[in-house]
This record gives C-alpha cells, sequence and structure tokens, in this order.
C-alpha cells in the first residue's frame, strides 16, 4: 500500500471535507456575491456556524414569540415552503384553511351567533392592528362625510401600546392620543378618556396583555366609559382590542373576563398567531364582530394569478405554511389542550414571581396571576441597591438568558422594570436555573458595585 497520496487523492479528500474546503478558508463574502458556486453542505455548515453567535432562543425571556414546535409543525411547514398565501385561485384549499381559522377565532371571541367570521390572516399581529386601524379610519371618515361635517382631523386614543399603533398613526395620518400612565397604573383607565376622546376620535384601543407590564387593560370598563360619553355628547366610539397576546390566553385561562365581542363596543380584534397562539414566526390575526364593519373601499379584488379573488393586507406574496401550522395547532391542541399549555405556563410564572420575591432586592409589579403567563418587577430601592436592573440584564446575558430592562410609559418613565415572559416551551426547571443565575448575578453585584451610571444595553428592551 503507498504511504502517500496523489495530488489528485488530496484534493478529492479537501471536497468532502467541509473545514478544508476553499470557502472555509475564506472570511464570507459581505459585499459581493461570489464568482462561482459551492458545495450546498460546505456552505449550510459555514452559515450554521455563524448562526451560533446568535442567542438560545429557549433563553430568550423578552420575546412573546414562539420559539419551539412539534414535528407536526416543522413537516407542515417544509411541505407549504412554495405556497403562495395571496394566490388563492392556486392555492384553494390553503385559502379555505385560513377561511376556517378565521371562523375559529371568531367563534373563540364570541362573535354574535349566526354569523360567518370576518378577518383575515396577516404576517403578524403589528399588521393586524394596522388593518383595524384602517377599518376605524375608513368608517369614520364615511360617517363624517355623511353628516356634512370635516374629516381632516381623525385621532386614536389609548394607554402605552406597542409601536405598531405609533406607526399606524404616521403612516396613515392619524393624531396619536398616547395617555400617560397614573401612579400606580399598570395600563389605561377608563375614567382617563373623558379628557381625550372627541368627535374627530375614530376608535379607542384597549389592550389585553400590555406590553410593558403584561396585565389587562379593562375592555368592559372603557367600553362602559365610552358609552356614558356617548350618552353625554353623542359620539359613538368604537374599540379596537389589540389582544395580539392576550387573545389566545384570556380565552382558556380567564373564560369569565368579558373583553371579546360580547361587548357590542368591540368592532374588532387583532392577535398573534406566532406569541401565545403558538405558531411557528410569521402570522397574525384581524377579526371583525361582523361583516359591515369592514369598509368594502379596503377590500381589492385580483385578478391576474388565475382568477378573481378578494384581498386586504398590507404584504402581498408571503407564505402559506404558517396557516396551516395555526389550523394544525387548532385541530391537534383543541379548546382543552391549549388550556394545559397556557395553564402550564401560568403555573410556572407564579412559581417564578415567588421565587423572585424570595431574592430580597425586588418588589413585584405583576405576578403573573389574572392575565398574560409573566413576570414584572422593580428594585424595591432603585437608589440604595448598588446596582440597576441594567446591570441585572449585563450579568444574566452572560449566562445566555435575554431579560429586558426598561423604563415604563409616561408618566411613570422614572421606574426601571425587568420583564420574564413564560411561554410554550419555557420549563419550570430552566426557570429554577434563571432564579439561581439571577442570586448568583445580584450577589455578585452586591460584592462588587457599580462604578458608573448604568445606562441602557443591548440586553435592554427594545420593540
Amino acid at each position: 500500500m503507498a504511504l502517500h497520496q496523489t495530488k489528485d487523492t488530496r484534493a478529492e479528500d479537501a471536497a468532502t471535507d467541509v473545514f478544508a474546503s476553499a470557502l472555509s478558508g475564506q472570511v464570507l463574502p459581505k459585499y459581493r456575491m461570489p464568482e462561482d458556486h459551492s458545495s450546498s453542505e460546505v456552505v449550510y455548515s459555514l452559515l450554521h456556524n455563524e448562526l451560533l453567535l446568535d442567542g438560545n432562543a429557549a433563553q430568550n425571556l423578552a420575546t412573546f414569540c414562539t420559539t419551539w414546535s412539534d414535528d407536526g409543525v416543522h413537516r407542515l411547514m417544509n411541505e407549504c415552503l412554495d405556497k403562495n398565501m395571496i394566490d388563492k385561485d392556486e392555492y384553494p384549499q390553503t385559502a379555505e384553511i385560513e377561511a376556517r381559522c378565521v371562523n375559529i377565532l371568531a367563534d373563540l371571541w364570541n362573535a354574535p351567533a349566526g354569523t360567518t367570521g370576518t378577518g383575515c390572516s396577516t404576517t403578524g399581529s403589528s399588521e393586524a392592528a394596522m388593518l383595524g386601524g384602517l377599518a376605524l379610519k375608513w368608517r369614520w371618515r364615511a360617517r363624517r362625510e355623511a353628516e356634512g361635517k370635516p374629516a381632516d382631523r381623525p385621532n386614536l386614543v389609548c394607554g402605552p401600546v406597542q409601536i405598531c399603533w405609533e406607526k399606524f398613526a404616521r403612516y396613515f395620518d392619524v393624531e396619536l392620543r398616547q395617555i400617560p400612565l397614573e401612579p400606580g397604573a399598570t395600563g389605561l383607565r377608563p375614567h382617563q378618556l373623558a379628557a381625550h376622546v372627541d368627535e374627530n376620535t375614530i376608535g379607542v384601543v384597549a389592550i389585553l396583555g400590555v406590553t410593558y407590564t403584561c396585565d389587562y387593560e379593562p375592555v368592559a370598563e372603557i367600553a362602559a366609559a365610552l358609552d356614558r360619553i356617548q350618552e353625554e355628547h353623542g359620539w359613538d366610539v368604537p374599540v379596537h382590542v389589540d389582544a395580539a397576546s392576550g387573545g389566545f390566553v384570556a380565552p382558556f385561562l380567564h373564560p369569565d373576563v368579558v373583553w371579546d365581542f360580547r361587548l357590542p363596543r368591540v368592532a374588532s380584534v387583532n392577535t398573534s398567531g406566532h406569541k401565545y397562539g403558538l405558531a411557528p414566526l410569521g402570522v397574525g390575526w384581524i377579526v371583525w364582530r361582523t361583516a359591515d364593519l369592514l369598509p368594502a373601499e379596503l377590500v381589492f379584488d385580483v385578478d391576474y394569478l388565475g382568477g378573481d379573488m378578494p384581498t386586504f393586507a398590507l404584504n402581498f406574496s408571503r407564505p402559506g405554511g404558517e396557516v396551516i401550522a395555526q389550523y394544525y395547532l387548532f385541530l391537534r391542541l383543541g379548546r382543552a389542550g391549549y388550556r394545559r399549555v397556557q395553564q402550564a405556563c401560568a403555573d410556572t410564572a407564579r412559581y417564578l414571581a415567588g421565587e423572585i420575591a424570595g431574592l430580597g432586592p425586588f418588589t413585584l409589579l405583576y405576578d403573573g396571576r389574572g392575565a398574560l403567563p409573566a413576570v414584572s418587577y422593580t428594585l424595591t430601592d432603585p437608589g440604595g441597591a448598588g446596582f440597576s436592573l441594567y446591570d441585572l440584564s449585563d450579568r444574566l446575558r452572560m449566562r445566555g438568558w435575554q431579560v429586558p430592562s426598561y423604563p415604563l410609559p409616561a408618566d411613570r418613565q422614572e421606574t426601571v422594570i425587568q420583564r420574564v415572559l413564560i411561554r410554550h416551551g419555557v420549563t419550570r426547571d430552566q426557570i429554577a436555573l434563571l432564579v439561581e443565575d439571577m442570586r448568583r448575578a445580584v450577589d455578585h453585584l452586591r460584592a462588587v458595585p457599580q462604578l458608573t451610571p448604568a445606562t441602557p444595553s443591548r440586553s435592554g428592551f427594545h420593540h
């Protein structure tokens, strides 16, 4: 047997080993496409290695989004890679499944009996919220014009909302009247509406699961306050419920909380399928109480994809797999399964709340009871702790945990809090490990006082 290899043999060996390939021996191109092709396995392996620098999604306790899916979801997503959600003529069964999901959500949210669900899927709850806002604006404008009144100064009233509503207001020329938080409040309070609502108000946004604090705003009480305003001034102001997170939690854990279409003033609801709906990233939903609440002028007919089809969306082409996955989860879990999943998350959140309360320097702002499966807290003595929550976020990041720190909205911006979200796939054991790391981090920060004022870092909260 020869003790050496020929040049051709060595070349073959190099070609069959990922890390001896030509591409692995250079810095990957960042500004110009390579001249030639490379092996799919080589490119995959090199990109796989780069992506190891990302955070571990299982330790990302800042995101509301689904980070774990079962094998059935993975298989269906793979089978639907080539399905374009917009092309309902070419993929009629995908369109049918989308309609089934809308009907299921309309029923889940107690739409009037005998009505067919009116709504659609979107790329997420932000797009869905904007579609709900557009419908509010169009209906308000039509009513004003029919009354012979000016329709050039629309406003939208809300409390501490997610950034998508600020985008909606700017993009579609609507004044956003964002009501500051009262001392001790975790969201909009009904008595605050009277000072902000007027004849130009297209609607009030109520949040079922406030991004900052995870609490539910009192939708029924908000609707009742608007009833009183209508009695006094004659202004019929609808409510849009941004249930991006709570829309898939309240029906299963808090069925007695009245927030949905049981309230006649609730015109529309948006939610994220890819949050507590448990679907993979890329799907949201918007549903109207009745079909007449979606202005016909906002729906476009498309006839160049092989058939005549209506569409209402800000995006056009998008994948259908997430919608199929959502329907799979509806069938796979059913109401009882969703209830068990969300209850397990809520139990873990309450466990975490108890552990954090026992650590010493923290005051719970929200303990996971009555709303989203989450915990939020602040330092009991921010000035005397010797460290800030931003310091704690950075210390936890060293162990891979992503726990956001951020100030509350106006007028409580002086209060900095941390928030931990418990979602499907976040286990009790994992949270116990987090608590131990928090204890060690607090001990270290107390022993080594921070010498410079802490400022928000990359570990802090970002929309």
